[in-house]
């Protein structure tokens, strides 16, 4: 259970940061502010919330780790149901905050940070260009992840690696359908905002989960697929946590 909350609380901050950035303040900080909101909100909730759900905040990231053999799918579907559910009290949250302006908030006209294409789109992208981008960038942050907690690479700085990975796919999605590569984040402004963002939601659901499944083929294509499984990370960790402790507390009776 406290996995599931780890992935609400982290994804609420993730799509209230993200998005309350863009609503409130990207009138203010533009598109560079607004990728690194998202950004620095997924880089601080995987040193957070990491350690207990391994921070996937992302339902595409989700699919990905499940896919690679990284978790156990028996957690999937309550990882899935978290991560919506948090992104759509974050929608909530944010509309509320949103309101309290002088003259009011209306998600419908306004979007709340709903993504979109054709007239919805910032830069008037279509469908097509709009389906392409989001699952490229989705696979650039999937692939990322999948690297990035792999065994062989660099440990502890996986959190700095995924993050800047986020804000990068930001940058480069924000004018072609205000940056979604995330299911859960579209979710919630959508419900709020309704009419076309609903109508719209379907590629900002197959887009990414697509991207998430090709990161997983082309981590397989480099050979970094079967390190390790998830029943196996999860056998470990308590015991590398128990040895970390140990050591530390040595080092602490030399010192004194």
């Amino acid at each position: 259970m406290h996995r599931y909350v780890a992935e609400f609380i982290g994804t609420f901050v993730l799509v209230f940061g993200g998005c309350g950035a863009a609503v409130l303040a990207g009138d203010r900080i533009g598109a560079l502010g607004i990728a690194l909101a998202f950004g620095l909100a997924l880089l601080a909730m995987i040193y957070t919330v990491g350690p207990v759900s391994g921070s996937h905040l992302n339902p595409a990231v989700t699919l990905g780790l499940l896919l690679s053999g990284k978790m156990d799918r028996r957690h999937a579907g309550g990882y899935w149901a978290a991560q919506i559910v948090g992104g759509i009290a974050a929608a909530a949250v944010l509309l509320i905050v949103a309101k309290g302006v002088a003259g009011g908030y209306d998600a419908g006209v306004q979007g709340l940070a709903a993504n979109g294409f054709g007239i919805h789109s910032p830069g008037g992208y279509g469908w097509g260009t709009a389906f392409l981008a989001e699952t490229v960038l989705t696979f650039l942050l999937v692939f990322t992840v999948l690297g990035a907690t792999d065994l062989r690479a660099p440990v502890g700085f996986a959190g700095l690696a995924i993050g800047l990975a986020l804000a990068l796919a930001n940058l480069v999605a924000i004018p072609v359908t205000n940056a979604s590569i995330n299911p859960a984040r579209s979710i919630g402004p959508a419900l709020f905002a309704g009419g076309w963002a609903v109508k719209q939601l379907w590629l900002f659901i197959l887009a990414p989960l697509l991207g998430g499944v090709i990161a997983y083929g082309a981590y397989r294509a480099v050979g970094l697929a079967g390190v390790v499984t998830a029943r196996e990370a999860e056998r470990a960790l308590p015991r590398e946590q128990a040895e970390r402790i140990e050591r530390e507390r040595e080092r602490g009776d030399r010192a004194a």
